[in-house]
């Protein structure tokens, strides 16, 4: 976690900062093989090089990317949990709860579905 670090510091409201923590350190302790990196000035981690989830903050909510396959992926779902989204991230409110089991089916979904990924980003 140290990596988020100077990330984290950055976030002024503390109940904020307390929650992408919070979400941080569990994608870190569920998936202790996948790699925590800053880039773009967004907390994301990657595998084998290639991205696989990453996170920014708002005023308004902590945001969710996990790519557009991972979104029209888990569009149902995604609504179903009562969060609103784009087709390249989702809005967790401040207010709202995180749903941990989507978000661990959207990084096993990206881990399995970009194993064989070669760049970054999908092409």
């Amino acid at each position: 976690m140290e990596v988020f670090e100077e990330y984290l510091a950055q976030i002024a409201n503390p109940d904020h900062r307390a929650r992408t923590e919070e979400v941080l350190a569990w994608v870190s302790k569920k998936f202790p093989d996948l790699v925590p990196k800053v880039a773009w000035n967004q907390p994301m981690f990657t595998d084998h090089d290639t991205f696989i989830i990453g996170f920014s903050v708002s005023k308004q909510h902590l945001a969710v990317a996990p790519e557009r396959s991972g979104i029209i992926h888990f569009a149902t779902e995604i609504v179903q949990a009562g969060y609103d989204h784009t087709n390249q991230l989702l809005r967790i409110k401040w207010k709202s709860p995180v749903d941990y089991a989507l978000l661990e089916r959207m990084i096993e979904f990206n881990i399995m579905d970009k194993a064989d990924c070669t760049t970054f980003w999908r092409k």
